[in-house]
């Protein structure tokens, strides 16, 4: 059945995380339908839910999410609201509609404007009057900005703390395989330490490049790889491990030089060889 949406006050509705941290208090997740829920009785019926409730349980599907992105989960879920509205909207607007005390609401925003995933604009919808125009929030850029900011985080948070320790690490095991060269151990433990570095070091760079790409070229880069199956991306990983490494970088480079023209020519005759070689 339709599970039925009550107005609860904010005060008694929301769900602290932390004491004394209201960044951390949020309403529990509006479930708009469970497993027996019965079919509409049509369009503008009883059972169906409303644009708001579709607006309000993506939010909370953003804000469920955040933790998983170290971020609190009341700025997730005002960030998923804003999102879902698609225009702008004030701070008492929000506030209402996630069931938010004005505090959390106001630390949500500030956050989101420093990470520069939202942004301060006049709300024009409002009529003329005298005094400085009314503030509304608005999202800045699009949703692929968020998860290039969730990945810059992460990064800061986990990759660059990580690699000075690792480099301690690989001095120590270094300095302890020179102590003893026959010590077979210590040779292993030093090599198996440097492996952890490279892989760190990769993923670091490799988060620097996802924040540093425009969101367009992002989302072309996932728009390509919904196109290829699974099998195909299995292949592409056997080949590239088969390929010597000097030669696979080397011609990464030279066609990252060339322009959009000669890349789709280069592409055509690629396919045309892998044609013939099937």
């Amino acid at each position: 059945m339709l599970t039925e949406r009550t107005d609860t006050p904010p005060a008694r509705a929301a769900l602290c995380l932390g004491a004394g941290d209201e960044r951390s208090c949020y309403r529990a997740p509006v479930t708009i339908m469970d497993e027996t829920r019965i079919a509409p009785t049509g369009p503008g019926g009883a059972d169906s839910p409303t644009t708001e409730d579709v607006r309000v349980a993506f939010a909370d599907t953003w804000g469920d999410m955040g933790p998983a992105w170290n971020v609190t989960p009341s700025v997730a879920r005002v960030h998923g609201y804003l999102l879902v509205a698609g225009g702008t909207l004030t701070e008492r607007e929000i506030r209402e509609a996630l069931g938010l005390s004005h505090r959390a609401t106001s630390l949500a925003l500030a956050e989101l404007e420093e990470w520069q995933l939202v942004e301060r604009v006049d709300d024009v919808r409002e009529a003329p009057r005298p005094g400085p125009p009314a503030v509304a929030w608005q999202v800045a850029g699009d949703r692929w900005r968020w998860f290039q900011r969730v990945a810059e985080e992460r990064r800061a948070r986990e990759a660059d703390p990580l690699q000075p320790r690792l480099r301690v690490c690989l001095e120590l095991a270094d300095e302890a395989a020179a102590a003893s060269p026959d010590d077979e151990e210590a040779r292993r433990l030093r090599a198996w330490i440097a492996e952890v570095q490279g892989l760190a070091t990769l993923f670091d760079r490799a988060l620097r490049a996802l924040s540093r790409a425009e969101t367009g070229e992002i989302q072309a880069g996932f728009a390509v790889l919904s196109r290829v199956s699974d099998e195909t991306l299995d292949n592409l990983l056997r080949l590239f491990g088969s390929l010597p490494e000097d030669d696979l970088a080397a011609t990464l480079e030279a066609l990252s030089g060339t322009s959009p023209r000669t890349a789709r020519r280069v592409m055509s005759v690629a396919n045309r060889i892998a044609r013939l070689g099937r």
